[in-house]
């Protein structure tokens, strides 16, 4: 792993904001740019009633950052409310899933470290995908019962 050197200041009109790719929850990948390969950190945007995938990670902790709304996840079989400012960091074992059970927007910062090096742009090795998603990544938690997310492209 080959650490940056000095700094790189990252403005918000840097950020990128596009759909994930199985979600499609509006994010924008903060470190992207600067090329560092021992950390991640993205901005997610929860509307409301959405839910990310349902994922663990080989070797990368990560930490849950609520910036705005009421955080909403689970980690294993519990479901934590996190509140504005408050945090949850988690292993890498651990199935995880952000969800948004209400009619606000939810704006979460994760940082995860280190990058899971299959995952970088230009990467050789193939990703063994089942080892991130060993269940359903599109699962949706108890609380969106009955939810259709991600939406159905022509449901706009």
């Amino acid at each position: 792993m080959k650490p940056i050197t000095g700094y790189q200041l990252i403005t918000p009109d840097d950020l990128h904001w596009r759909p994930s790719n199985l979600m499609k929850i509006p994010n924008a990948d903060y470190l992207e740019r600067t090329g560092s390969e021992s950390m991640g950190a993205r901005l997610w945007r929860m509307p409301p009633q959405s839910a990310n995938t349902l994922h663990k990670h080989i070797r990368a902790e990560e930490f849950y950052f609520v910036l705005e709304g009421t955080g909403r996840m689970r980690v294993g079989n519990e479901t934590l409310t996190v509140p504005r400012y408050g945090g949850v960091m988690v292993g890498p074992e651990q199935l995880r899933q952000v969800f948004n059970d209400t009619e606000e927007e939810v704006l979460w910062l994760i940082i995860g470290a280190p990058e899971e090096m299959e995952f970088l742009k230009g990467s050789i090795s193939q990703m063994d995908l089942s080892l991130i998603y060993p269940v359903d990544p599109k699962q949706l938690p108890k609380e969106l019962a009955g939810v259709e997310w991600p939406p159905k492209k022509n449901s706009a």
